[in-house]
Formats: C-alpha cells, structure tokens, sequence
C-alpha cells in the first residue's frame, strides 16, 4: 500500500480526497489542511470539507498557518496536493519518497494559477481537463505525469464544471499514483513556451465593461458564478447580475431596458444579453419583472 500525506483545503479537493480514501490503495498518514476560519455574515469558525473528512475517517489532521518552517512530522512514499492553497516549500516537497504530486484542474502548460476552471469559462475555451505532475519549486510547471480532456458545455457555469471535473480528477489521480509509483510512467517536461497563467480573482474581476459583446459578458458570467459574480453600475449603485442569458435583442451599449416584461442590457458590437435575476446594492435579490415594476419610471 502506498502512504501519502494529503494537503489540500479548497471543497474542490474534498471529493478527490474522499475517493482517495474510498480506493483502498493509500495508507494516509496525515492531512495537512488550513487553518479552521470565519465564515459567511456570522463569521462562523469552520473547518475545511478535507478535515471533516479526515476527522470522520480518524486521520491525523495538522493545520500549520505557514509552512515557512514548518516540518512534517511524518514522511510517506508520496504527498499529493489538490488545492491547498499556500506555496509548499522545497523541503516539503522533496521530503516523500517519491516526491510530491499536484492535481491541477487545466491541460497544462495553459492555465497554470489559482484559477484555471473560472479561466477557461471566461475565455470561451471549448475543452479543458485535468493534469497530474510532479512538483517543483515554481508553480504548476513540474514534469506531468497524465491528462484527460474534457469538453467544456457552452452554458454550465464554474460550480457545475468543478462539479464535473473533480471526479475526472479524482479517477486520474488514482489510476497515475499507482503507475508512477510503479516506474511505468516517465514524467514529461511541459513546454514551458506554451505556459498562460490565471490569476487569483477578487470581487472588482466581475465588474462589468459594456464595451465587450454579449458573448465576452455571458462567458465572464459563467466564469464567476457563483463567485464573485458580475456587476455594474445602476443610478450610482452597485447592482449584480445574478443570473443572465443571451439574446437576440438590439439595445444601445450599456442601456438598461425593458422590453414587455423582460429586462436587456445593450453591449459592444450591437448585441444584449438578459436579465433573469438581479440585486441592487441594499436590495433583496429580485427576478427580472419584479425589478421592471420597481423601477419603472427609470426604465
């Protein structure tokens, strides 16, 4: 049986890990994950789905809030990492047998970064997938050890497309650890001239520019749904768009209108997407006809 150390924190890396438990193949000697933190307007402390798990299934659990000197206190054949969230020293990295293995939800060398699922949405990309590597010192750009593509639906959103690949992921780490470990795979350098990176997104990354086409705003919606979320400007508030369409409507650029009981926003090009729901800033989130009888007289 392989041993391994598990890091991760983000909910994505929770189904990976519970199917890493579920296999049977790894002995799990520990999980290192964040630091329990408050969480949504009650700011209640909460621990991450990887620790409930490993608390569940009686995994020693460690929660350093740096790894700039910290040390495991155990070493294993393998550590696996799946969206830990925090850079993970050289000595850590080196201290597994067999080296230190990361699961990244993009075909690598595209979309190295904290945020290749948002990414590939935003930017209309047509397929994407899933890319087990070795780990080194720079970011995502270790020697791969498998990928799988898959075909990116041209409406779902970032949660339903994490809730596709995390699966995906799940069965290729499980079917690569084993091989690797078993010296059947050679690892492959990227092709590092290839390499595009994706930043880590904030809340100002959904602001909307009108200026875009309706495409380039409905794959941005997709991309940041459900967070952060887009938004704009509307008589000096914010308001969010909380969920829109296409459309075949032509609206001036950046015009707010309704149209027999719907509401459109015009963008570049002459094209308009829809609003279905929406919330101005101090405001219950509210469906497109409920905002059209509230603000009628400014539509």
């Amino acid at each position: 049986m392989i041993s391994i150390v598990f890091f991760g924190s983000h909910q994505f890396s929770t189904p990976i890990f519970q199917k890493i438990i579920d296999s049977g193949l790894f002995d799990i000697k520990l999980v290192v994950t964040q630091p329990d933190r408050p969480v949504g307007r009650k700011q209640e402390i909460q621990m991450t789905g990887v620790k409930m798990l490993a608390l569940k299934y009686n995994i020693p659990v460690e929660q350093p809030a740096t790894l700039k000197n910290y040390v495991l206190p155990v070493t294993a054949d393998v550590n696996i990492v799946c969206k830990y969230g925090l850079i993970i020293p050289e000595s850590i990295l080196n201290s597994a047998k067999f080296g230190s293995i990361n699961t990244h939800a993009s075909l690598l060398p595209k979309y190295r970064g904290a945020s290749p699922i948002q990414s590939v949405l935003i930017n209309g990309e047509k397929e994407t997938g899933s890319t087990i590597m070795l780990m080194d010192k720079e970011m995502d750009h270790g020697p791969i050890l498998s990928q799988e593509t898959l075909a990116i639906d041209p409406n779902e959103n970032c949660f339903e497309l994490s809730e596709r690949l995390a699966p995906l992921e799940a069965e290729l780490l499980i079917k690569t650890v084993p091989d690797f470990v078993a010296g059947k795979i050679s690892p492959q350098e990227q092709n590092h001239v290839a390499a595009t990176f994706c930043k880590e997104l904030t809340r100002d990354d959904g602001k909307i520019d009108w200026t875009k086409t309706a495409i380039g705003i409905y794959n941005l919606y997709r991309g940041l749904t459900p967070w952060p979320g887009i938004w704009t400007t509307w008589q000096e508030k914010r308001l969010k768009l909380l969920k829109i369409g296409l459309s075949e409507s032509s609206v001036p650029e950046g015009k707010l209108t309704a149209v027999d009981g719907r509401l459109f926003m015009g963008c570049g090009e002459n094209t308009a997407i829809e609003i279905f729901e929406l919330q101005l800033e101090g405001k219950n989130a509210i469906d497109a006809r409920g905002f059209i009888n509230g603000f009628k007289n400014l539509l």
